[in-house]
């Protein structure tokens, strides 16, 4: 047998484990990973920055459903990565996290002025992941990441940190390869039927009910679930910015995702019983902690910690698909009575909320902005996925962007920049060679850009089908109109920038400046190339209010 040593561990547990693609930069410590990736059938894209990277498997697990992998070297690697995998613990997305470590001998700090040395690096880890293990030894590799897997994978869903000394991945092995083996993750327990009698019993009372669909209902696969039973109650539905997608954008019961809009906030504050799947609640879906519930309220999440963190309420600790079903099943005996909304239906409230909506948008001249979002809408395909950082245009892209059979995913569970155009680089690799192969849109702004500049060369090394939009406002857009709807006048918010298209061009990517009315073609255009290209736009949007205008 040719030579192996512990990275070889390292890489054929993962393969077994079902993984293609790993995410990383090497390093130092992590060099008998690197030596070992070059023996392994895994695919391995080289970021730039590590919180790239992370944010490069955090988007390859979106898009694909399968968990992301991330190696990381010691120290400062391992920090850079922490605000990527912020990100990804605040939305439940699976990610296999293998750092190094220093030489056994200085785990813990016990012996001094190693480089790259922290004296607890899982400690630094703990905030941004769901568990931490160091691995001290050869054999102990391969159930590491077994257990590693079907944690990252259990719901709720998160990433999780293995660490590895310099020393053992170095080390000659003789031990086999870790046996290809599925995983089978481990959810909640089994709900407590008198729970799920309680809830089905409240929801078939109701006469003005409502459902907040967020993102555990998309990553539980519960859409069908949740239609079923909004039928069945003849609900209100309206979903998250994280549940985009998860409900019928035109379905006479859709509120859509007007979220942050006051008519919705009204309708959800009046509800009898309000049905909140797969959020938490948090500040956006609560239009700020605005939303007062005056109905009883049943929280369903796969994350114990949530349930009534925000509203009291009856709490369900299950994925939500289980819950779902759970609850249609239960529901199937009992008499459920027909909505009344002060004398509307359900629909009929639907439709007058949806009309008051577009009235307070028509009252705020906002009508560039929304064109602007009509043609990033309508020059992609209806499939398209899309990640968008924290910006403007996602802002609006969380109340107006219909998903239709794609994807929307933005960086709002811990809303760091520099998201958007290296996780959608993360899903174009994942899709590319499968049937859902297909090019990827990212959207930033001009400052949220340069979180990511670098990561051009790492589309252009592996030719990603990524097509990215750069809203270009010279500054950071909405904390300029935060400051000076606040104070009257905005500090620090203007940047220097680079000429994006020719940055772009000294990467070997191909780019182009369009006015605002030509986004839409130059969309079409770009879907037809091979490979990263880019999309410059010089334009100001400005957000709406969430309610009339003075």
């Amino acid at each position: 047998m040719s030579r192996r040593n512990g990275g070889d561990l390292v890489v054929e547990a993962l393969a077994g484990l079902g993984a293609r693609t790993v995410f990383g930069i090497p390093g130092q410590h992590a060099l008998g990973l690197f030596d070992a990736l070059g023996r392994s059938p895994l695919q391995f894209v080289s970021s730039r920055v590590e919180n790239n990277a992370a944010f490069a498997a955090d988007g390859y697990s979106r898009a694909t459903g399968e968990p992301g992998v991330l190696f990381l070297s010691t120290g400062p690697g391992a920090l850079t990565a922490l605000a990527g995998l912020q990100e990804a613990y605040a939305t439940g997305v699976p990610v296999v996290v293998v750092a190094s470590q220093v030489p056994a001998a200085g785990l813990g700090g016990t012996r001094k002025g190693m480089l790259h040395q922290l004296d607890e690096q899982t400690a630094a880890a703990a905030q941004v992941t769901k568990t931490q293990r160091t691995v001290r030894t050869a054999s102990a590799i391969g159930p590491a990441l077994r257990s590693a897997w079907a944690e990252a994978t259990a719901a709720p869903a998160g990433p999780v940190w293995v660490e590895v000394p310099q020393d053992l991945l170095l080390a000659d092995t003789d031990l086999p390869a870790t046996a290809a083996a599925a995983v089978a993750p481990v959810g909640p327990q089994p709900l407590a039927p008198e729970l799920v009698t309680e809830a089905s019993r409240l929801l078939a009372a109701a006469r003005r009910p409502a459902i907040i669909a967020g993102g555990g209902v998309r990553r539980a696969g519960a859409e069908e679930a949740l239609a079923a039973l909004a039928e069945r109650l003849e609900a209100v539905v309206v979903c998250s910015p994280g549940g985009h997608g998860a409900y019928p954008w035109e379905h006479p019961l859709s509120l859509q995702s007007w979220i942050e809009d006051r008519h919705v906030t009204d309708v959800l504050e009046d509800a009898d019983v309000l049905l909140a799947v797969g959020t938490s609640l948090g500040e956006v879906t609560s239009n700020y902690f605005t939303m007062a519930p005056r109905g009883r309220l049943v929280q369903i999440d796969a994350e114990a910690r949530v349930l009534g963190s925000n509203h009291p309420g009856l709490g369900l600790h299950a994925d939500a698909r289980t819950a779902l079903e759970l609850l249609s099943a239960a529901l199937e005996p009992l008499d459920v009575g027909a909505s009344d909304w002060h004398g509307k239906t359900a629909r009929a409230r639907v439709a007058a909320t949806l009309d008051a909506v577009r009235d307070r948008l028509d009252g705020q001249e906002l009508g560039h902005e929304r064109a602007f979002m009509q043609a990033l809408r309508d020059g992609v395909p209806e499939d398209a996925q899309t990640f968008w950082d924290m910006t403007i245009a996602a802002y609006w892209g969380w109340s107006c962007w219909d998903s239709r059979r794609g994807g929307f995913h933005s960086a709002q569970g811990a809303g760091g920049l520099g998201y958007g155009f290296p996780a959608a680089l993360g899903a174009a690799v994942g899709l590319s060679g499968t049937r859902n192969a297909g090019r990827v849109l990212a959207v930033s702004g001009d400052g949220s850009a340069m979180y990511s500049i670098a990561e051009l060369a790492t589309a252009r090394q592996h030719d990603a089908n990524v097509t990215w939009v750069i809203v270009d406002d010279g500054g950071y857009g909405i904390l300029r109109e935060y400051m000076t709807d606040t104070f009257g006048a905005a500090t620090a918010t203007e940047l220097a920038r680079p000429d994006f298209v020719a940055l772009a061009e000294s990467f070997g990517v191909p780019a182009r400046r369009v006015e605002p009315g030509d986004v839409r073609e130059a969309l079409e255009q770009a879907w037809t190339a091979s490979g990263p290209n880019v999309i410059v736009v010089p334009t100001l949007l400005r957000m709406f209010a969430p309610t009339h205008l003075a």
